[in-house]
């Protein structure tokens, strides 16, 4: 089986579950810097205090989606999935405000601009 269509799937049934009420976990409150809307030109990326993760990638055509629980925090990085299908957000620089108080996060090696709480 070609594996595009298997990893295409794959993401299917994390959506599909995820908005079955799969759950998560809040976000720990030593991670609550991590919440809020954050934008970069190909990145958009919503974090709630329940622990729920918006994530969509436009790159050229191709445009990536996820809907789902975070798993687990590992060090800096997010765990975000359910049943074991799982993808883990690198963070390269966790949240913190720049030289003009603006908040910023590097997540899989883009830099992303805190919009809103």
């Amino acid at each position: 089986m070609n594996p595009n269509l298997i990893r295409f799937f794959a993401f299917i049934c994390i959506v599909t579950l995820a908005s079955c009420g799969i759950k998560g976990i809040p976000v720990p409150a030593d991670k609550q810097d991590y919440v809020g809307v954050w934008k970069s030109s190909e990145i958009d990326l919503s974090i709630s205090k329940g622990g729920r993760v918006k994530y969509e990638k436009h790159s050229g055509s191709m445009n990536k989606s996820l809907s789902a629980p975070i798993q687990k925090f590992e060090g800096n990085n997010f765990v975000v999935g359910a049943l074991g299908i799982n993808t883990t957000f690198v963070v390269s620089e966790t949240p913190h405000q720049d030289s003009t108080g603006t908040w910023k996060m590097t997540v899989d090696g883009v830099e992303l601009t805190k919009i809103a709480d």
